[in-house]
């Protein structure tokens, strides 16, 4: 008798809202085994294998570098209820419900406001920001200097706070932040 390993397959598919070039694995393969009974030939199978799936991004370049500012909820002109609905189809807002969101897919993240046009509600980005450190934050708000610095062809991104009062508002202030797109939109 000898017993045979069985090889997995790689299912790939292409997905759009994955930047270009990313691969995420959704599934990891395992091989399977079978029993070869050598003289009758039968096959008998111990273990099915299991095919790998990865998803292949084929959306827009994901490295951008900016400028970063922050806002709270109570600034000149704000209500504090953002531009974006969630993936949840309801309004966010910062006073009531704090400048964190909870994604499905990367847990607990921070807040941006950004160019729509470009960054579409529920675009995943991963921040580097020189006085804040590397953190997740979701583009869920817009504002007029974030669409008039895209349509200029500069990357502009407001970071999200309960208030104009937190100290960490300044802190934001950078214009040497690394914007990494991990999805765009939902």
């Amino acid at each position: 008798a000898i017993i045979k390993a069985l090889e997995y397959e790689t299912v790939k598919t292409y997905n759009s809202s994955l930047p270009k070039g990313s691969v995420v694995t959704k599934e990891e393969g395992h091989t399977g085994l079978a029993y070869v009974n050598e003289k009758s030939e039968n096959i008998e199978i111990i273990e099915s294998p299991k095919n790998a799936e990865i998803e292949i991004g084929t959306g827009d370049e994901a490295n951008y570098i900016g400028k970063m500012t922050g806002y709270g909820a109570d600034c000149a002109g704000c209500s504090g209820t953002l531009s974006c609905r969630t993936k949840e189809g309801n309004y966010h807002n910062l006073i009531t419900n704090g400048e964190y969101y909870n994604d499905s897919q990367y847990g607990t993240v921070r807040i941006l406001a950004a160019a729509l046009d470009k960054f579409p509600c529920g675009t995943m980005i991963k921040v580097e920001n020189e006085n804040l450190g590397t953190f997740n934050a979701i583009v869920l708000d817009t504002g007029g200097a974030m669409r008039k610095a895209w349509a200029n062809g500069t990357i502009l991104m407001d970071l999200a706070f309960k208030s104009e009062n937190d100290p960490a508002v300044h802190l934001a202030t950078s214009s040497n932040t690394k914007y990494s797109v991990q999805r765009w939109g939902y």
